[in-house]
């Protein structure tokens, strides 16, 4: 009889053990879910490539090679100017407000975090009010414009809280460099 009481315990406990592994997988168990595939996190994807860069002189100042990571959910900027000026951004769509993020960290200790949206095929973000040195509020202001030729430009403004461009910090145009 103990026999028999033991092998139905057993069978109890493995019938629970294997219920609570189906209803509570382990944290090391693949995850088939794809986080980020909503249209959402795919509207920076104009922005992706290898590209040259350009000023409005139509002269190169640099080159950028953009990438997504985890899973689509980040795209990662690597810039490298025709100097010695290099930087990274990652960016992320931030589901729980609606927002694009960006952080940027340059080789010369700058750094800016950015935060916006996508409409009408561009993407704007900006920083939260900052100071000048001359003690003067602004934003800046980063708008990536989807220009549907395959180009982007790339607009960096300082904004004055009234919402009047005080000056222009980059304008670029983005096209893809060749890989022959």
């Amino acid at each position: 009889m103990n026999l028999i009481m033991n092998i139905m315990n057993r069978s109890i406990l493995y019938m629970i053990a294997g219920v609570w592994l189906v209803s509570f997988p382990p944290s090391f168990a693949q995850n088939t879910d794809v986080p980020c595939s909503g249209q959402e996190y795919h509207q920076f994807d104009f922005w992706l490539g290898n590209w040259e860069v350009y000023n409005q002189a139509d002269t190169i100042v640099g080159y950028n090679h953009i990438v997504q990571l985890h899973d689509e959910c980040v795209i990662q900027e690597n810039w490298k100017s025709k100097g010695t000026y290099t930087g990274t951004s990652y960016n992320f769509y931030d589901p729980l407000s609606d927002t694009w993020n960006q952080v940027w960290i340059d080789n010369q200790g700058g750094h800016l975090i950015l935060k916006g949206r996508y409409a009408e095929g561009k993407m704007v973000m900006e920083s939260e009010l900052k100071k000048s040195q001359k003690g003067i509020s602004y934003y800046d202001r980063i708008t990536w414009y989807n220009n549907g030729d395959g180009t982007v430009r790339q607009l960096w403004e300082m904004v004055g809280i009234d919402g009047v461009v005080l000056n222009v910090l980059f304008d670029g145009l983005y096209r893809k460099k060749n890989t022959i």
